[in-house]
């Protein structure tokens, strides 16, 4: 859809159409809807990005702790979001060894319990060994620091999955 079909969605829609652009977060789509006209896509990612900034650091670990544990078990019982399956599947996250399953796990698990929320990458970004060198080199960061990392990671994933559903804008005029 181009921005002005965005722009024209009413609000139960525009959530619909929306709501898992950060990851099973639809109240990021309900409180950006407020602000339209959205002049571009870029508008619309800034809006957001904008919008994920302002929260208190309480709401960003609330974003993070949302985010299902790369090839983890939900992707094995195939119960990610469509969105989420797709992305861990072109970083060939879903053909993954058995040694490869189990270290993805045992780091999952440590990284989980170091930061108190789940690692995220934007997966479509990278392939499986780029994912499994960043998750083991991550863990020596800062909470802090791995806070807004992971944050930044959430905008590219928002980023491309909102490509994904709005055309380019052809001008720079509404």
């Amino acid at each position: 859809m181009d921005i002005v079909s965005v722009n024209s969605l009413p609000y139960e829609d525009f959530v619909d159409v929306f709501g898992n652009v950060v990851e099973k977060c639809p109240i990021v789509a309900a409180a950006v809807w407020s602000r339209r006209p959205f002049s571009s896509l870029a508008d619309l990612v800034a809006s957001i990005n904008d919008f994920i900034d302002a929260l208190p650091e309480s709401g960003k670990e609330g974003i993070l702790r949302v985010h299902p544990d790369l090839a983890g078990r939900d992707l094995q019982g195939g119960t990610l979001t469509p969105e989420s399956r797709e992305e861990q599947g072109q970083a060939g996250l879903d053909t993954l060894t058995t040694a490869e399953v189990s270290r993805m796990a045992r780091l999952n698990k440590e990284y989980k319990d170091h930061f108190g929320f789940p690692f995220v990458i934007c997966a479509r970004m990278n392939n499986k060994a780029k994912i499994l060198q960043q998750l083991e080199k991550r863990l020596g960061n800062e909470r802090a620091h791995e806070r807004t990392r992971a944050i930044d990671e959430v905008k590219k994933i928002c980023h491309l999955r909102l490509q994904g559903l709005v055309v380019p804008d052809r001008s720079n005029k509404l």
